[in-house]
């Protein structure tokens, strides 16, 4: 599963830098499947396709927020979330509406950073 920032987050930024697939961003900053990742581009449901650098919507106005598309859970990287290990109120926790396996994880790493 991925993870998520509750709404207790006090916007410390601990998190933010944390995150091998630079999933994580600050309440109202704009996000790109590129950053931090090798994607060029990206094909979303129905077809269209996207730069990876272009500017995609804020998921959170107010407060840091993770791109649940981009969370790996740092598989690949870490052997736990690197964001929750350094979050100082353990406001980032597993999304329970992102369910994902230890292998689709790893899968989602390997298309993220593809060589």
């Amino acid at each position: 599963m991925a993870i998520m920032i509750t709404d207790e987050c006090i916007n410390c930024g601990a998190c933010e830098p944390e995150c091998p697939n630079t999933a994580i961003y600050e309440g109202g900053a704009k996000w790109t499947w590129g950053g931090g990742t090798t994607l060029t581009e990206v094909e979303i449901d129905g077809g269209e396709v996207i730069d990876g650098k272009a500017p995609q919507t804020p998921i959170s106005e107010e407060f840091y927020y993770i791109v649940s598309d981009k969370c790996t859970e740092c598989v690949g990287f870490h052997e736990e979330p690197q964001c929750a290990a350094v979050c100082p109120v353990d406001c980032c926790v597993d999304d329970p509406d992102y369910r994902e396996t230890q292998e689709e994880l790893a899968a989602k790493q390997a298309w993220l950073h593809a060589s």
